[in-house]
């Protein structure tokens, strides 16, 4: 076997492995590991090289305050997420949407229909599932669509590079939806436009919600090719 066809079988395991962990452990990541991780994500290709994000990063007790600021209940007036949230979900994505949210629901025992429970399981996203570290993805307003565009690469690059290490990661669009919050905490100017938060650390593999894997579409389903 050469090393062409073992690297391409070492992406192709950790594409398939990887996936959005729901309960963490306490233990923190070695700064050199997260350094380690930063440097592969800063790989990621973006327009014009621009390199539009800005990453801020938690550990310790900075980690317990954000948790803090996030879980307090939404205030009158404040300030909803910089970027337009979907509109709706329809046909497919709704259906994909649908069934992701089954499998983790059944996965910690909430019946269909329970709102409480739903609802606490939503604020979850705002405890950071207990990670250790949460990584708060940003991008310049002047760079509009196409600044967040790049910072998606990047998140997915991240969340692989991590992986790679053997770090569980959950990307939340979640904490973009208090970005004044996160501005506040980080000292950020308006300008910097919050695309969403990366929790990670290292996973509680026994607990229920890392238990379920969510489904792909087929290549096929997603792909047209123009051959004439």
């Amino acid at each position: 076997m050469n090393a062409q066809t073992t690297a391409v079988r070492g992406f192709s395991q950790l594409m398939r492995e990887r996936y959005s962990c729901r309960s963490f452990l306490p233990q923190s990541v070695p700064r050199a590991t997260q350094l380690d991780i930063l440097g592969l994500a800063q790989r990621t290709a973006s327009w014009c090289n621009s390199q539009p994000w800005q990453v801020y990063i938690t550990e310790g007790a900075a980690t317990e305050r954000f948790r803090v600021a996030m879980l307090e209940p939404a205030k009158a007036g404040e300030p909803g997420p910089d970027f337009d949230w979907p509109r709706e979900y329809l046909g497919v994505y709704r259906d994909r949407r649908l069934e992701c949210g089954l499998a983790l629901y059944n996965s910690v025992g909430i019946e269909r229909g329970d709102r409480e429970a739903s609802a606490r399981q939503g604020r979850e996203n705002y405890r950071l599932f207990g990670a250790p570290h949460v990584a708060i993805i940003t991008s310049d307003e002047a760079l509009g669509t196409y600044g967040a565009i790049d910072c998606g690469g990047y998140v997915a690059n991240f969340l692989a590079a991590a992986a790679n290490f053997g770090i569980a990661t959950i990307s939340q669009a979640a904490l973009a939806a208090r970005p004044q919050r996160v501005r506040d905490f980080f000292g950020l100017p308006d300008d910097r436009l919050v695309v969403c938060g990366i929790s990670f650390g290292y996973s509680d593999t026994a607990h229920p919600a890392n238990g379920f894997r969510t489904t792909r579409a087929e290549t096929n389903v997603v792909t047209s090719w123009a051959s004439c």
